[in-house]
């Protein structure tokens, strides 16, 4: 495999935070959670997959980039465009599979769906499917940090759809009221369902959003994944200082329609095919790590084969594990006394 080994703590290029060695990690996730979903959606077109499905693709550097930043003791909140987030904390792509599908192996027993799993294990505190209700949580989750001062913060994930609703303020009031160890992060993919950030919000700039609450605010390109990297290392040691939250806003895209259900008629197909051509977050740092010389062809075939040999073996699994038992039916169920 000619992938060039290395040096830890060297930098590749010019003022660049990351190393070689974590722009081919960059690469790899990102290819990992494009193929995951590329999948998810084929078995969802063959009924595999029931319920609401909505796709990360085209927005993989913003997540890959943050997580980076992320340590042990962190946790990760988000919306019910979840699969990525998964992935990239961690989460066994042949468990969030299963749950897809609804089988009994699934991170949620087959129960959640693509909306709602969890995982203690790796600090995933779920995908949530109303709009805006995951930030309160997240919110939450900076409050336990910082009351059991363990020196962990929280990521908490919303679309550009969230940030009008009123749970957002309350939660940034609180967050800035007690400094609490909290990244909000505005994925900003242009579109709330079907509708423009431009006819939803009476300023575009989501961003600004924070500074009435004295937050510490950051627009980013969020189709860079080192961009993205660096914006979060910023963030993340502001945030670790005692600094209190910030609120970042990166400006991404999604190439399919909100959920599987949306022909996205809403916006043109010249948009859509510029910005694939022009700012897809995987072939740009392709061809970064051509110019950096760090691989080859030969290197990004053997990273594409070891990819597809586990989105495989995910669907595979997703398959044959078995349906849950329907006494799971009465199980995880809180019974106010």
């Amino acid at each position: 495999m000619a992938i060039k080994k290395a040096t830890r703590g060297a930098t590749p290029a010019g003022n660049s935070a990351a190393t070689t060695e974590q722009l081919v990690e960059f690469y790899r996730q990102m290819l990992l959670i494009r193929r995951f979903e590329e999948r998810a959606g084929q078995l969802y077109g063959m009924g595999l997959i029931g319920g609401f499905c909505h796709l990360y693709i085209g927005q993989e550097a913003v997540v890959v980039g943050l997580t980076a930043c992320a340590n042990k003791q962190d946790t990760v909140v988000t919306s019910y465009r979840d699969h990525g987030h998964m992935l990239a904390c961690g989460m066994d792509p042949k468990g969030v599979m299963a749950e897809l599908t609804g089988r009994s192996t699934g991170y949620s027993k087959g129960k959640g769906g693509s909306m709602h799993m969890f995982s203690r294990e790796k600090g995933f505190f779920g995908g949530h499917g109303i709009v805006g209700a995951q930030i309160p949580i997240g919110t939450g989750l900076a409050f336990a940090h910082k009351y059991k001062n363990d020196g962990g913060m929280s990521f908490a994930y919303m679309g550009d759809g969230a940030i009008n609703q009123g749970q957002i303020y309350e939660s940034f009031n609180m967050a800035s009221l007690w400094s609490l160890p909290v990244l909000y992060v505005v994925e900003n993919n242009k579109y709330g369902m079907g509708t423009s950030v431009e006819r939803a919000s009476a300023s575009p700039d989501l961003a600004g959003r924070g500074e009435p609450w004295k937050i510490k605010t950051m627009t980013v390109d969020g189709m860079d994944a080192v961009s993205v990297y660096e914006a979060g290392l910023e963030a993340c040691a502001h945030i670790r200082a005692g600094h209190g939250p910030v609120l970042m806003e990166v400006k991404t895209y999604r190439y399919r329609g909100h959920s599987m259900s949306d022909p996205a008629k809403y916006r043109t197909k010249e948009e859509l095919e510029k910005m694939r051509s022009e700012h897809d977050p995987i072939d740009s740092l392709r061809q970064t790590l051509i110019g950096l010389k760090v691989t080859d062809e030969e290197g990004f075939k053997a990273i594409d084969k070891g990819i597809k040999e586990i989105v495989l073996e995910a669907a595979e699994y997703s398959q044959t594990s078995p349906e849950p038992d329907p006494s799971e039916l009465w199980t995880d169920i809180v019974v106010a006394a």
